[in-house]
């Protein structure tokens, strides 16, 4: 059943809002900007309150029910660190203030950059980055802008697994570099023999992704990251899937020379819905020159009775502002409560559990869904949405079904390197019933596929639509209310 929209429900001469007199006097607008008639509905108070409040209950979130986004890291966020961001000495300063009135700002940005140096095993970190892909494109500037400085102009050539985020290749050739293509073994990792093969003196560097899409610890990562440093080359981490490693592993202890973080992902803000993000960059001793700036640093040590003085700083070598001002600051507050509030151990118990979680919901389905790489997974795992004897049901069919059942979707054909791919990430927040439940919905609809494979073609069935042309809807977008063409 359709909803009727706010102009179905309007009534002539009916009000919400009544104006008081005009107390400036009335000017002649021009007649060619003047409307003789503005169909705007007609409706009270109470009518729009109900009407937008009811078509709010449509929306999923994680603050609805359970949210398998697998690669988005889409976790329950403490509402805590939502209080501390609308603080108003937070919410209302302004980055063109002066210096010594934000002092309170640029503290808790150096703070948060000392921080994430210590979690990911770096010497320095910009702010700068605005969302994941932007970090990605700083880590790449950073790349070529070190081989340039060493006068190694021959060096063109970035390895991207095809494991990897999609957006790498993207990144890397909208920076001038070629693309060369690694492909995943038997085991899920990276072809450590294809990298070999790459390694020559026209190779800057490679992008890995560790855990990998698969949701997979690179097995033979040492070895990889030290055949591109023999060869000269500098290593890109991918740290969208840090939710798994969080006091664990520190990619820079691998030999990651260069690596974002998702503060959107692994350290508390509500992940989707087109933003916001917030990806600040990471970096060995070698490239801290070349990090974007400004960087928050501490201009003046503190006292016993006196604070530190914090100004902005530009690296020496600085690649230049990737954004104006200094960063998604709101986000900036989110994480460093996340941190402050988990600490040390509760960051790695995070991890764990969202590895616990992963496994535990991998080993209740496998028996029923092919999953390709079926090892011990981190925070994710892949599995085939597909069966040679119900070949009617594909990955996307068993999506919309979830839906009939209250599930979020998981994310669908990504990686794809897997056929009809269903990639899960339960995360850590996720107690063991909610993940019983999933899974008891998976099974069911995985028999549902061989006894009456109709119910996952049509579905969803209990939705204010059913199932859209998505295609259809990509290609030839509508941006306004088709009521307002009647």
């Amino acid at each position: 059943m359709t909803e009727p929209t706010i102009f179905e429900l309007s009534s002539p001469g009916r009000q919400g809002v009544r104006f008081p007199d005009a107390k400036v006097p009335e000017y002649n607008i021009p007649a060619q900007f003047v409307r003789q008639e503005l169909p705007l509905p007609e409706m009270s108070e109470l009518d729009v309150v109900r009407h937008f409040t009811h078509i709010s209950q449509f929306n999923y979130g994680v603050d609805i029910g359970f949210y398998p986004l697998g690669s988005c890291t889409m976790k329950y966020n403490p509402k805590i660190n939502e209080a501390g961001a609308r603080l108003p000495g937070f919410a209302y300063t302004h980055p063109s203030q002066p210096i010594e009135t934000v002092q309170g700002n640029l503290a808790l940005m150096f703070g948060l950059q000392e921080w994430l140096k210590e979690i990911g095993g770096f010497s320095g970190v910009s702010m700068q980055a605005a969302a994941g892909a932007q970090g990605e494109m700083v880590g790449i500037k950073i790349i070529a802008a070190y081989h340039q400085n060493n006068g190694d102009p021959q060096r063109v050539k970035m390895l991207i697994p095809d494991s990897a985020h999609g957006t790498n290749p993207a990144s890397s050739a909208m920076s001038g570099f070629e693309i060369v293509k690694i492909p995943t073994d038997a085991d899920g990792n990276v072809d450590f023999k294809a990298v070999k093969a790459e390694t020559d003196e026209t190779l800057a560097g490679l992008m890995i992704t560790n855990p990998n899409t698969l949701g997979l610890f690179e097995q033979q990562v040492l070895d990889v990251i030290q055949v591109v440093h023999d060869a000269g080359g500098l290593v890109y981490g991918d740290g969208a899937n840090m939710n798994a490693l969080l006091g664990i592993v520190r990619p820079g202890d691998l030999g990651i020379d260069v690596m974002h973080y998702n503060l959107h992902k692994t350290f508390s803000t509500p992940h989707g819905g087109g933003g916001p993000g917030s990806g600040p960059v990471g970096v060995a001793e070698k490239l801290v020159d070349f990090l974007p700036g400004p960087i928050a640093e501490i201009i003046e040590e503190g006292t016993d009775e006196e604070a530190p003085f914090y100004g902005l700083v530009m690296p020496e070598k600085s690649i230049g502002r990737v954004k104006s001002f200094f960063g998604q600051f709101g986000i900036f507050v989110r994480a460093y409560n996340y941190i402050s509030m988990l600490g040390a151990k509760g960051l790695r118990q995070a991890a764990e559990y969202a590895v616990l979680n992963a496994n535990y919901l991998r080993v209740l389905v496998k028996n029923t869904y092919h999953i390709p790489f079926d090892r011990v997974c981190m925070h994710e795992f892949v599995a085939e949405g597909r069966w040679k004897d119900a070949s009617e049901a594909r990955a996307l069919d068993i999506a919309k079904r979830l839906i009939d059942y209250g599930f979020h979707p998981p994310t669908n054909y990504f990686p794809l390197i897997v056929h009809e791919a269903l990639m899960i990430e339960p995360t850590e927040t996720e107690s063991k019933q909610a993940l019983d439940a999933f899974a008891d919905a998976l099974l069911k609809i995985a028999e549902e596929a061989h006894s009456a494979p109709e119910l996952l073609t049509s579905a969803p069935h209990n939705t204010p639509v059913g199932r859209l042309d998505e295609v259809k809807a990509a290609k030839e977008l509508i941006l306004k209310d088709q009521s307002l063409n009647k």
